[in-house]
Order: structure tokens, then sequence, then C-alpha cells
């Protein structure tokens, strides 16, 4: 060993950061674990604080605009001399669907509220069926703001993205989250739900649908989640579920998972009335103050 390496030194050595408080550890491949966990942990933490029991999880398209600013843009492509922009016949047809899809998002609008009226009257130390979004533009959006002018709470389950998806403005702020992980965002949805609904949407839609039809289907999860497709006119044009009975891929029982409607009116009763069915009549009173989170099998 070299003298030189161990001299003296007046100077005292800096204190090492905390663990907790190492920001280039935390960010590091080796701290992803504390991420994920804090993604966990956080997100209950502040559930528990705003007395959240259980939710209904509204997905659907984030592109659909609401009525009013559908035709506001549509009517922009319309005006004189606006058909020398490129790809203008190509702009105006997809206005026109934009006008026509708004409906969903005055339906979505309105049955939030009617969720959330009803809900907001139930007798219980916690919030019950609080509509949950992701947060964004669209049908989490136009839900967000249904439960905002029942007078009620709402949650979005935000996700960071490289183009950035911002928080509408009509969520609860104490229950605006933010997630980097999908599969966290996606447990957050799950979890606590007891109903989900689901308005026409694309990928992310289909995706979600389709994993709580499994979790279901599998008998994964120890409650019932009610399931409530909106819109036939356009989920029967994109999925035939007669023809996976007719070859076998599902049973004819599988149908039953869910139920199709097109008024937020016969969705709401449909809610209400499963709701009541299976958690409420039947729910047990509980001692602990900790939100009745649904459980697994074991």
């Amino acid at each position: 060993m070299k003298d030189t390496d161990c001299k003296s030194n007046d100077v005292p050595l800096a204190p090492a950061p905390l663990a907790y408080h190492n920001e280039v550890f935390l960010n590091s491949p080796d701290g992803r674990i504390l991420r994920i966990l804090s993604e966990y942990q956080e997100p209950l933490a502040r559930f528990r604080r705003e007395e959240i029991q259980d939710t209904v999880v509204f997905f659907g398209s984030a592109r659909f605009d609401s009525p009013g600013h559908a035709a506001d843009k549509l009517r922009v492509l319309e005006r004189p001399g606006s058909a020398e922009v490129a790809d203008h016949k190509e702009q105006v047809r997809r206005a026109q669907a934009a006008v026509r899809m708004a409906r969903y998002y005055e339906d979505a609008r309105r049955l939030a509220y009617l969720l959330t009226q009803w809900s907001s009257q139930i007798a219980s130390r916690r919030h019950r069926f609080v509509v949950t979004t992701g947060g964004g533009p669209g049908i989490m959006e136009a839900a967000n703001q249904g439960a905002c002018e029942a007078g009620g709470k709402s949650i979005g389950l935000n996700i960071r993205l490289p183009f950035e998806q911002m928080p509408n403005h009509f969520i609860t702020p104490a229950l605006n989250f933010e997630f980097h992980y999908f599969f966290m965002r996606k447990f957050w949805f799950a979890y606590l739900a007891k109903a989900l609904v689901i308005f026409p949407g694309g990928f992310g839609t289909f995706d979600e649908l389709f994993e709580i039809l499994t979790l279901a289907q599998t008998e994964k999860l120890a409650k019932k989640i009610l399931v409530l497709i909106y819109g036939k006119e356009y989920w029967n044009k994109l999925i035939n579920f007669d023809a996976m009975v007719e070859a076998g891929t599902i049973s004819p029982e599988d149908l039953n998972l869910f139920r199709m409607v097109d008024t937020p009116e016969e969705g709401f009763e449909f809610l209400r009335d499963g709701l009541t069915k299976y958690h409420l009549e039947k729910a047990k009173p509980k001692r602990e103050r900790t939100p009745e989170i649904a459980k697994t099998r074991p």
C-alpha cells in the first residue's frame, strides 16, 4: 500500500447522501423497484386520505370533442377558400366523423353525472363508486366533467408520455395522479373498480375492455365487476361476439359478463341495480378505515 493513499487531511469528508435522497440512485435501473413501490404506496395513501372506497372506471377515446368544439372545427373547414388547404377533403371527412362521434362525449358526461348524483346519496363513511378516468381529454374529460357537475369527487389516473397528455381540469385536484409505469396505472384502474364503462375508443380502450373481461372470465377477481359497453352501433361493427361463441372460442355464458346499452339512462339503471345488488345489499360492515380494496383469489 502506498502511504500516499492514507495521508490525513484536515478537510472533513462530507456525509454521503441518504439513500432515499440520492436522486442518481433513485432514477437508475437499480432504483426501479423503489419507483414501482412508490406508484403503489403513494396512490394508496391518497385514496385513504380522501376516503375513497371504490370506483367506476370510464374508458373511451381521447380524441372525441364536445359537440360544440367538433361543430366549430367543421365550420372552419367549410368556410369559403378553405378548400385550398392540403388534404382538405380528408380533413373535412374527419371533422364530419368527429361531429357524429361527439354525441358520445355528451352521453359520457350525462352518465357520469347520473352515477355521481346517485352515489353521493349513499350513506357511507367513505366515497362509493367514484368516477375514475385516465385523466386526459375526450371521453375521460367528459366523465370527469359530469362527476364535477354533480358535485362529487372524481379521479384521474394520467400517464407520462413523450407527447404530453395533460390532465383535464375537471379532476378533483387531490385525486389527480400521474404514472410512469403503464402496468401500475392499469393496476389502479382494476384494483378499486366495481364497474367498468367502455365507450367507443381505440387500442387502449380495447386493451382495458378485454383485460377486465379476461380477469372476470377466469375468476381471478374475488369481486363482481360490472362491465357496461356503450354504443351498440360502434361496437357491433368491430366485434362479433356471437361469432366467437359459434367458433367455440368463448362460451355462451361469457356473453353475460357484459351489457351493451345505447342511452345514459339505460346505462345508469344497469350500474345502479348491479352495484346495489352486488356491493351494497351484500356488503358486510367492516371496522377498518382503509379502502375496501379488491381482493384477489388465493
